[in-house]
């Protein structure tokens, strides 16, 4: 994403907040390329996760796939989105994160183009709005793998840190729970 384009998305993020449009309406694009938003998958419980292929916690993928496989039935969906901004542990291109983790952990769950989650002038309108002050959870992303859990509704009802794993007692409860909300 170049700086314009990232100052732009950023603008239409904030002109979103400051109106009361949804998260829903933050432009986002697919890992083909597509543009799409989070209202793609209205009425679902999402669980959003800043994602890495050469990280420590990329073994979460594992987990995530069987949570998603397990309860996308009932409403879930598991969304991948990921960022090079943790030590470089993202470098692959579009193609490339797609046939790791399709080869690597049969990933079926949707991936999105990779983004700027960090704080700062490229950050991802998304993340701006996980992560800002009007946020029921504010501060930045610390690292890879950090999960957003999103209601049915489109508010975002908790998140967790790159050591709470997806298959814990923690992420599970918060996620049938979510699940259970109608």
């Amino acid at each position: 994403m170049t700086i314009l384009t990232a100052s732009l998305a950023a603008s239409l993020a904030l002109a979103a907040m400051v109106s009361g449009a949804s998260l829903e309406s933050i432009p986002l694009k697919d890992i083909e390329g597509k543009d799409t938003n989070l209202g793609a998958y209205r009425g679902k419980v999402l669980l959003v996760v800043n994602v890495a292929s050469q990280c420590g916690y990329t073994r979460q993928y594992k987990p995530l796939e069987t949570i998603y496989r397990k309860s996308k039935d009932r409403g879930l969906v598991v969304i991948g989105i990921p960022s090079n901004d943790f030590g470089g542990q993202e470098p692959g291109t579009a193609d490339e994160i797609k046939a790791f983790c399709k080869s690597r952990f049969e990933v079926t769950f949707p991936l999105m183009e990779k983004v700027q989650v960090r704080s700062g002038a490229g950050q991802h309108p998304l993340y701006a709005y996980f992560t800002g002050k009007d946020s029921p959870f504010p501060g930045d992303v610390k690292w890879n793998f950090t999960k957003f859990l999103i209601g049915r509704d489109g508010r975002i009802l908790a998140r967790f840190q790159s050591a709470d794993e997806p298959d814990s007692e923690q992420v599970t409860k918060a996620i049938e729970a979510a699940l259970a909300a109608r």
